[in-house]
């Protein structure tokens, strides 16, 4: 192990090319400097300065490690600093998983903004349902995740806030409004709705968002006959757009352009989908703390007029 002591002394020598000089630089005595530097060249098994009796110089394997050494300190001198930054959250890291439908709505603010706020610190970001999210979550592998929350036993030792709510829309085949299946630009009908085959997510991946469609079939007086189950919501617009048939779907879909896919709002009232952030309760890491802070910003909400923020977090 390298004494961090020698190595300034090693520098202070190195720099004046003299040991009274140097020893007057660290505040110390000849004596002790040269046992010091003695000691070092003896652990490095080579010669760091070439003395006589008028001049002391700088061996070739000395010169050569002087710039390692230098730069060593430099980084050991700014260890402070990165522990000071780390503490503030301002460097580290931050782990972040999201459901496929935030890409669309909250997480390209989030994220942006967060890489403005703290450069520094490495975001990890990956993108799964919520039941994998919270498994990572509860082992450890990720510090936040952005889900469509479900019941109050699911998130049970989790801490949850909520960050926007929603409306459903219908994502339909563009063939169909062109065959006059559906009236073009007008809100889609329960009736219409319940007539059509439904894409949809799988109950184990999303059990909220599923049993909001397949309540909103219910509240409707008909029953939902899905044809067709994807996990990613790229897959179901594509799905849609082969005309497999609807999805209900956030209204900041709307952002996910796909040839073939047109986007209906329902008539009368829509479900309404919230999405939020969950994180473990006992973590109190100081990037998490930031990006919580940072979420609470009401501007970060999205943009599309239909998408609402709750009055109260």
């Amino acid at each position: 192990m390298m004494d961090v002591r020698k190595l300034r002394h090693f520098v202070a020598v190195a720099e004046t090319l003299h040991f009274g000089r140097a020893a007057d630089r660290l505040g110390m005595t000849q004596p002790p400097l040269s046992q010091s530097i003695q000691a070092l060249e003896r652990s490095l098994g080579a010669p760091l300065f070439e003395r006589t009796r008028r001049s002391v110089a700088l061996t070739p394997f000395g010169a050569d490690w002087l710039v390692h050494v230098r730069q060593a300190l430099a980084e050991i001198d700014a260890l402070a600093g990165v522990a000071d930054a780390i503490q503030k959250g301002v460097a580290g890291r931050l782990d972040l998983s999201f459901v496929s439908t935030a890409d669309y709505s909250i997480l390209p603010a989030l994220v942006h903004r967060f890489r403005q706020l703290y450069p520094k610190v490495a975001l990890s970001l990956t993108e799964a349902t919520t039941d994998t999210q919270l498994t990572a979550l509860a082992e450890g592998r990720v510090q936040a995740g952005i889900i469509i929350p479900g019941s109050e036993a699911e998130l049970s030792g989790f801490a949850y806030r909520t960050l926007l709510r929603e409306p459903l829309i219908a994502a339909v085949p563009e063939q169909w409004l062109t065959e006059g299946r559906f009236p073009e630009g007008q809100p889609l009908t329960p009736e219409a709705v319940i007539s059509s085959p439904l894409i949809l997510f799988p109950r184990r991946a999303a059990p909220s968002f599923h049993d909001l469609v397949t309540g909103y079939y219910t509240a409707c007086g008909g029953t939902a006959h899905v044809v067709q189950h994807a996990i990613q919501m790229q897959t179901i617009i594509s799905l849609v757009s082969a005309g497999m048939g609807i999805a209900l779907v956030p209204a900041s879909l709307r952002n996910l352009a796909r040839a073939g896919v047109s986007y209906l709002d329902l008539a009368g009232d829509a479900p309404l989908l919230e999405t939020g952030v969950v994180w473990r309760k006992d973590d109190t890491a100081p990037t998490l703390t930031n990006f919580l802070a940072m979420a609470e910003d009401a501007s970060l909400v999205a943009t599309h007029p239909m998408v609402t923020r709750p009055a109260r977090l």
